[in-house]
């Protein structure tokens, strides 16, 4: 029953904060800002977007439920204390299957809100002639890599701040409530592991046969700091946190409210 509300609240998510997405995406590229295009084109890439986000939001969170109830009910993490253990392991997990749409989607959105001149469908061919499938799985480790991260800090943080929440007000919390938690559960993490975004940015922009695009994440790393300090590695940091504040509070938000609704 939760798979169809994920989804569909990552997709309004993802299409109404598209520009965002963009502009972050365009900050974080080797050539920067304005070369990539600036405000210019700036849905450039929504069409592959629009296509990776039902399947990819219900991919995770069919994961996520899946292995919460596998470990939690009866399981081997049943004990309440181990309950934010279960949900990193179903965080993570999650992340690792949903990735396997995801990626592709973006590393075609990716390249082609970098250069708007071309659209998403010659971008997509010239990704496959030059490198093959393997060209769409380009940056898989690093967004993984983001992810994990991401999820350990958001997850057991949003747990943590609805129950605290609660347990203040002597009741459970409205939808909006859990959504807020949400929110700033998400915000935290956006910024934590925008430096990894980065990285994540730069290997899938980077061009084919690079040493970037072999995805050696600390080289990477090193590489931006090099260049551009500290600014660098935080690059395209508002956006990021504006884009999984807002998505976390509607997405979240959606999410409590048709469990509710279902349950």
């Amino acid at each position: 029953a939760m798979r169809p509300a994920g989804g569909c609240a990552g997709m309004c998510v993802d299409l109404t904060l598209f520009p965002l997405d963009t502009i972050k995406t365009r900050l974080q590229s080797q050539q920067g800002f304005y070369k990539a295009g600036g405000f210019r084109g700036i849905y450039a890439g929504v069409p592959s977007a629009a296509v990776g986000s039902f399947p990819n939001a219900a991919a995770f969170f069919v994961t996520y439920d899946c292995t919460k109830s596998l470990l939690g009910a009866g399981g081997v993490l049943a004990a309440p204390h181990l309950a934010p253990v279960t949900h990193m392991l179903a965080a993570s997990l999650g992340e690792i299957v949903a990735c396997l749409i995801r990626v592709p989607t973006e590393v075609v959105k990716q390249r082609a809100q970098a250069s708007p001149s071309s659209g998403t469908y010659r971008i997509l061919l010239a990704t496959l002639r030059e490198e093959g499938i393997r060209g769409l799985y380009r940056g898989y480790r690093s967004t993984v890599l983001r992810e994990i991260p991401f999820s350990l800090v958001q997850f057991p943080l949003w747990e943590y701040l609805k129950t605290l929440w609660s347990w203040r007000q002597g009741h459970t919390l409205y939808s909006w409530q859990a959504a807020v938690c949400g929110a700033f559960a998400g915000a935290v993490a956006a910024f934590v592991t925008t430096p990894l975004d980065v990285a994540k940015t730069r290997i899938m922009l980077a061009k084919a046969g690079s040493t970037t695009a072999s995805g050696n994440i600390p080289l990477v790393l090193y590489d931006v700091w090099r260049s551009r300090g500290l600014t660098g590695l935080f690059a395209g940091s508002i956006p990021r946190v504006t884009f999984i504040s807002v998505g976390g509070f509607i997405f979240l938000g959606a999410y409590e409210k048709v469990r509710h609704t279902l349950l």
